[in-house]
């Protein structure tokens, strides 16, 4: 069986492609920033924060998780939402270190001009 794709990138690509993908919705970014303000939150508090259904809500709320970003705690019959600090942070180191180390004003970041041949 041939290698995956994927394999061809270093493992923190993917994980930064994972976190950017996990933040790729403006709905998640809502939720993210909703999550932020409160130590945890019920699913409904979120329903009843943001213009989304609950069923939208929870869909959003398995992307995060399933990309680390956030943690359910299962509280009786209800699942308490937090951000997941240890892995938020890795996520932010991650797209900083992607911000600062390819910005195009930076000299130091462009490839250099092909030389030109002279016959």
């Amino acid at each position: 069986m041939g290698a995956s794709k994927i394999d061809n990138f270093t493992p923190a690509q993917i994980h930064l492609a994972v976190y950017a993908k996990a933040l790729g919705h403006p709905a998640r970014v809502a939720i993210v920033q909703f999550l932020a303000q409160r130590k945890a939150c019920l699913c409904g508090d979120i329903v009843n924060a943001l213009p989304l259904s609950q069923s939208t809500i929870s869909q959003h709320l398995k992307e995060l998780k399933n990309a680390g970003l956030i943690r359910g705690n299962i509280d009786g019959p209800s699942v308490s939402y937090c951000i997941d600090e240890k892995i938020w942070n890795r996520a932010k180191r991650a797209l900083g270190n992607l911000f600062e180390n390819c910005d195009p004003a930076n000299e130091l970041n462009r490839f250099p001009e092909p030389k030109s041949i002279t016959v």
